[in-house]
This record gives structure tokens, sequence and C-alpha cells, in this order.
């Protein structure tokens, strides 16, 4: 059983309130968890003492039984100096120009050091 700990939404729509619960990986977002170890309200200002809330003891047991945070909640886990810094993910294939955008990038940079006007396309 590979367990996680990560955010369960509750609320209402538009007012997001998250429980940070340690779940199978299988089980559903908002379904079935094991325990429930914190709450983040993100509708609170950043320095209330209620917008995130984390059961420090319970959350070293479950990793070291090796429960792996998810990424939002490895963020929190660092904010409270309970785990390591989380790696940021590299740049996906999504994120960069497509290679037509590229190609019209480079003819207008070299048009532009030419000093000419850059071709409309």
């Amino acid at each position: 059983m590979s367990l996680k700990i990560r955010l369960a939404r509750g609320g209402a729509k538009k007012r997001p309130f998250y429980r940070i619960v340690v779940a199978d990986s299988r089980s559903p977002r908002d379904g079935r968890f094991i325990e429930r170890i914190g709450s983040y309200d993100p509708m609170l200002p950043k320095d209330h003492a209620n917008r995130l809330v984390i059961v420090e003891d319970r959350v070293k047991h479950w990793l070291g039984v090796g429960a792996k945070p998810s990424d939002r909640v490895a963020r929190f886990l660092f904010e409270k100096n309970l785990g390591p810094k989380p790696a940021i993910p590299a740049q996906t294939k999504k994120s960069q120009p497509r290679p037509k955008t590229v190609e019209r990038m480079k003819a207008a940079e070299a048009a532009k050091a030419e000093g000419e006007k850059p071709a409309a396309g």
C-alpha cells in the first residue's frame, strides 16, 4: 500500500478549505483517508495562525513509515521545517513556444539586428 500525504478539498463553491490527510494513493482525492493530520485555509491572510495547521508529531510518524507528500504538502512541510525543500519541476514541453513561433522570433531578431522592419506574419 502506497501512502500519500495530500490535500482533500472541502468547503463550498469558490470558498475552498483543505484537510491535510494521509491516504492510500489509489483512493479518491476527497474520499477515504487513514488519518487527518492538519488543515489549510487559503481564504485566510498569509500571516494568520489558522491558515496552515499541522500536527507535527503525526507528520513525522507518517514520513518515518514511508508516506510521500504531494508537491503542495511538501512545500508546506518545508515552511514548517518538517522536510527538505521540494525540487521545482523542470520546464515541460507545453511551456515552451512552438517551432514556428521560435522561427518567427529568430527572424524578427535577425531583422532587428540588420536594422530592417520585421515582416508581418
